[in-house]
């Protein structure tokens, strides 16, 4: 294998999804270890680290992201960030986590996972005063993006808690609908966990606040209307499709044309048309209908 070999390889398969055949996704893993081997570069560590933490495999993500922090990547250090502070390996330390985010003075990530530790008391003293401004003044530097990447949902829903917090009702709902449409663009490019688990919140949060237009509803949507028995229709590609939600030993399973799902996050995980999740194609869904 050459270099521009190994290259060619992670162009074509790179992928951050379940999709991947396990034949592909070796291969993948070979030529990036290759690229990592032979140029000694710390963005093929990082982008190594970012496959193995998106399929949820740590171990190997940490492994990677030490590597590529130790060469100073930015990107692997808010990903060390994220490890300790969740126990991704089955460990939480709010010093390390704290650590490597309070180190990147200019990553708004970084920054924003700053202020949750002072919201929430981690490691460092509780302070909501500190929290609030440090969101406050992110906001200003996310709101006029047009980047699906940049963190304008993360952003826009703690500001929007803090509004409701405040009673400001009507501000923090367009807050949350506009987070909602930036983040939905977001998943269609790349359905990574970590944003579902964003939207899921999201959805749930912002229908606290008011309630769910029935007559105007998407896939994301779901994640509130499916919390009780229902039933919803929808079409795509001019042929309609069945949702319903069923209690069932006290929680609720959702059955997708013939289907199960175990949980909602399941049915979002996994749910799909023509070997195509719906997730990535949530905006070619059309004609939403709740039936019961």
């Amino acid at each position: 294998m050459t270099i521009k070999e190994a290259k060619d390889i992670c162009a074509r398969l790179e992928r951050y999804d379940e999709t991947l055949s396990d034949e592909d996704f070796f291969l993948y893993t070979e030529a990036m270890s290759f690229l990592i081997e032979k140029t000694k570069q710390p963005r093929y560590m990082t982008a190594l680290g970012g496959v193995y933490y998106a399929r949820k495999d740590f171990d190997l993500a940490l492994k990677y992201y030490e590597m590529a922090a130790e060469l100073g990547s930015e990107f692997a250090i808010e990903g060390l960030g994220y490890i300790w502070y969740y126990g991704r390996t089955g460990t939480i330390d709010y010093e390390k986590a704290f650590h490597y985010f309070s180190s990147l003075k200019h990553n708004i990530v970084a920054q924003y996972k700053v202020a949750d530790m002072y919201k929430n008391g981690y490691y460092v003293k509780k302070d909501y005063a500190k929290y609030k401004h440090i969101i406050e003044e992110l906001y200003k530097e996310v709101k006029n993006s047009d980047n699906v990447y940049a963190p304008v949902p993360e952003i826009f829903t703690r500001l929007a808690a803090i509004r409701a917090e405040e009673g400001k009702t009507e501000e923090a709902v367009r807050l949350y609908i506009d987070a909602k449409e930036v983040l939905a663009s977001r998943i269609e490019d790349n359905p990574f966990f970590g944003n579902l688990s964003i939207m899921k919140n999201l959805i749930r949060n912002l229908y606290r606040l008011k309630e769910p237009d029935i007559k105007n509803i998407d896939l994301f949507d779901l994640y509130e209307l499916l919390t009780v028995p229902a039933k919803i229709s929808f079409w795509y590609d001019e042929e309609k499709h069945t949702i319903e939600s069923v209690e069932e030993d006290g929680s609720v399973v959702i059955n997708f044309d013939g289907k199960w799902y175990r949980t909602i996050d399941d049915f979002f995980e996994k749910a799909s048309l023509y070997d195509t999740r719906l997730i990535v194609i949530a905006w070619e869904l059309y004609d939403f209908e709740v039936i019961t």
